[in-house]
């Protein structure tokens, strides 16, 4: 294990982005999402969440996909993707990690979307352990771990230093080239480490969603139980269709395609999509699911249902609270959960 003073981690960043890019978290104008890290970046690793999660590096909310130009009856078809380059997210919190677990399993499955798999490829994933959970969050309803969130490199806050430990080859490769910038560890460092994850599950423990459980869900036996169930009707009611929940969801992966005419070529692109629209998946009879209350429903079925059933069990949320912050009328996920059930000692 290595470390770093605070005061230097300008210097840490500064030497990443003269290698590689870096995306990091960054305040511009009052909101801190991850950007490519430059001069006058306003790094902002304070705020536990960024409003969009760090699965945009590997998936963004707009990408050109291929452009077409016609010369009389023939079409050219050009390929728009440059060789990717090597790169590194820093300050990835252990849901948005879990979240690239559950967007692999999607998006490198046949066929694989070669687009995301690149870029898994190229980038090298730094977390950074959350010393503060908030009270929105509910991670360890999912078995993730706020204090040891893994990916290539691990990175703790602990007094007056940040601590860094590499984990994969990715990791280690990153590491011999910043390595000058830190020193090592000792025993009492360690230690000092050690304490901090304890603390950070004792106040785990006492955040007010500590008591959601996914009991009664994610099995095949509940999926006509939950599906019929007359309490959707209830729980959707206020429901906006905003789509606010499926835009900041780390796991979320709907996307459309659409093609826009430049007026000298065809530009093919994808943007994500939201399942809470009413013409979402519009085809020419209609959507198959005309209600605001099937929509809600199928979100919720295939975050606690339809994903487990058919990935050995593994939930298609991660607990970041996002969504618990973000919905305008305040309903959610833990209120689903909630209303089926899932608390303990219910």
């Amino acid at each position: 294990m290595l470390k770093i003073n605070k005061s230097n981690l300008e210097k840490l960043f500064n030497a990443i982005s003269e290698k590689q890019n870096l995306y990091i978290p960054c305040n511009v104008n009052g909101k801190t999402n991850y950007a490519v890290y430059g001069e006058g970046a306003q790094v902002d690793l304070e705020t536990l969440k960024t409003v969009k999660s760090a699965k945009e590096v590997f998936f963004p909310q707009c990408e050109d996909i291929v452009s077409f130009k016609r010369n009389g009856k023939a079409v050219e078809v050009i390929d728009v993707r440059k060789e990717s380059e090597d790169f590194t997210v820093f300050g990835v919190r252990a849901c948005d990690l879990k979240s690239f677990e559950i967007l692999d399993t999607v998006f490198l499955s046949e066929p694989v979307d070669t687009y995301y798999q690149t870029k898994r490829e190229h980038g090298t994933v730094v977390t950074l352990a959350c010393n503060y959970p908030e009270e929105s969050c509910f991670c360890h309803t999912f078995g993730i771990n706020a204090s040891e969130p893994k990916g290539d490199v691990t990175c703790w806050f602990a007094g007056d230093f940040l601590y860094w430990q590499a984990n994969t080859e990715k990791g280690l490769n990153l590491t011999k080239t910043v390595e000058s910038l830190f020193e090592k560890a000792t025993a009492k460092d360690e230690k000092e480490v050690e304490t901090e994850k304890k603390e950070i599950e004792k106040r785990t423990e006492k955040l007010p969603l500590y008591d959601l459980t996914t009991e009664g869900w994610g099995k095949d036996s509940v999926l006509l139980e939950k599906f019929n169930s007359p309490l959707w009707q209830s729980l959707s009611e206020a429901c906006l269709g905003c789509g606010a929940c499926t835009f900041v969801c780390p796991t979320c992966q709907c996307y459309d395609i659409k093609d826009f005419d430049k007026g000298h070529g065809i530009q093919r692109y994808r943007c994500w999509d939201s399942c809470m629209y009413n013409d979402f998946t519009m085809m020419a009879h209609g959507t198959p699911r005309p209600t605001q209350m099937q929509r809600f429903r199928q979100r919720f079925m295939h975050k606690l249902v339809y994903y487990p059933k058919n990935n050995e069990g593994t939930f298609g949320c991660v607990g970041c609270g996002r969504c618990v912050e973000k919905c305008p009328i305040h309903m959610n996920i833990t209120k689903v959960m909630k209303a089926f059930g899932g608390k303990k000692n219910d």
